[in-house]
């Protein structure tokens, strides 16, 4: 008697890689009217080769709820279900994207949370369940606002424990950049007080539709437990502000409004009064940041 044929596995199944089973996506813009809109901020990356090694940037995903902000038609939501993501919640502005996205929560049942809304609004704590990464093409128009808000919670660790993020070239320079060079302000500060952060891919303007003025990258955030150096986070962003808001006078001047001693308190610290932000590095500002903020 010939055997019965194996029944397949199930596409999707948490933990595991799966084919995708649906359609090509250039076909899901044009069925949706899926235009990327310039004030959206949407460049769509359409290339499943690409969307597929950002989801493997992120790391093994079978184990974790991923937040992803502004799928778009949902490429990179395909990926990251592909890639075995646990589950996703997948958070929109744009109306016409919603039914594209709600087609793949059908394909891929209890995997995916299509949240209609203003990423900045919006608060997506109680939708997952940790670990948590975030992982996404941000929208240009709000990427360093989004950044800004996960790297700065008022306690530590934060809600997520990795961001597998896509930034505009210039923007993850800025974040991976070191003391002493033109691209270090107050988000290199940020990120590397509390992570560990490298540019992971990059990607050239052609790779998107329509494309960018300017080349991309996708940048690997880490959280660490703790801070590597002890600071109120209020604090060290008044001084950070503060400091590189006038880059370009010394440390003494661009910092007289926190403290009329300022002269003092900075050569109490061995941090030299004439010097400017761009060459000071994370611990000294940490150092500043304690000193201003004690009694």
């Amino acid at each position: 008697m010939t055997p019965a044929p194996a029944a397949p596995a199930a596409a999707g199944a948490p933990g595991e890689a799966a084919a995708d089973p649906l359609p090509p996506l250039r076909e899901v813009i044009a069925r949706h009217g899926l235009a990327a809109r310039k004030g959206l901020g949407q460049h769509f990356l359409l290339d499943l080769n690409l969307t597929a090694r950002i989801a493997r940037t992120a790391g093994d995903l079978g184990a974790a709820d991923v937040l992803e902000i502004g799928p778009g038609p949902g490429g990179l939501t395909r990926a990251l279900l592909a890639a075995g993501a646990r589950r996703v919640v997948a958070v929109e502005k744009d109306p016409r994207c919603l039914p594209a996205l709600e087609e793949i929560a059908a394909a891929h049942p209890g995997r995916l949370e299509v949240v209609a809304g203003d990423a900045l609004a919006l608060d997506p704590g109680p939708r997952l369940a940790p670990p948590v990464r975030v992982v996404a093409n941000l929208p240009y128009n709000i990427g360093t606002e989004l950044l800004t808000r996960w790297l700065s919670p008022p306690s530590w660790p934060p809600f997520w424990e990795s961001l597998t993020l896509m930034f505009q070239e210039e923007v993850a320079e800025r974040i991976v950049a070191r003391p002493g060079t033109r691209a270090w302000g107050r988000l290199a500060i940020l990120a590397q007080w509390r992570t560990t952060a490298r540019i992971a891919l990059r990607l050239p303007a052609a790779a998107f539709t329509p494309p960018p003025r300017v080349a991309s990258a996708v940048v690997q955030i880490a959280a660490l437990p703790a801070p590597r150096w002890p600071a109120d986070a209020t604090a060290l962003a008044r001084v950070t502000a503060a400091a590189f808001g006038q880059r370009r006078k010394m440390l003494r001047a661009s910092l007289r409004g926190l403290a009329p001693d300022i002269e003092r308190r900075l050569g109490a610290l061995g941090i030299d009064p004439t010097a400017r932000a761009e060459t000071l590095p994370v611990a000294a500002f940490c150092a500043l940041a304690r000193e201003l903020s004690a009694p």
